[in-house]
């Protein structure tokens, strides 16, 4: 990865941490377009647990951290890590891949067997 595709990322990665953990602080306590129109419908009652409901990070909260700011903001980071990971190594991989199918083509056109 080039100096200026690093530099990028590391500042896209930042900006979304900053918004993550500090803006979301200051996001409406308003329900959400599902939950608004499940209660303008009458069908918020039919609401269940889901199977992650006991997880650390369930309803944009940090399971045992106390103050309002920080439980928000510690899950915004937390789940910013996790797509940051994912995506990384979903590129990583695309990436890997593209390099060794070029790899095969560059080799099976110079007349050399390709290896498999």
């Amino acid at each position: 990865m080039g100096r200026r595709t690093t530099t990028v990322v590391a500042a896209g990665l930042v900006v979304t941490l900053l918004l993550a953990g500090a803006v979301s602080y200051f996001a409406s306590d308003a329900p959400d377009g599902l939950n608004k129109v499940a209660i303008e419908r009458g069908f918020d009652g039919t609401e269940q647990e889901h199977d992650l409901a006991d997880s650390p990070f369930a309803g944009y909260e940090t399971r045992g951290v106390e103050g309002s700011f920080w439980t928000g903001s510690m899950a915004g980071i937390a789940g910013v890590g996790v797509c940051f990971l994912v995506a990384g190594g979903m590129a990583y991989l695309v990436r890997r891949r593209g390099s060794e199918q070029r790899s095969r083509t560059h080799s099976s056109s110079s007349g050399e067997p390709a290896s498999r």
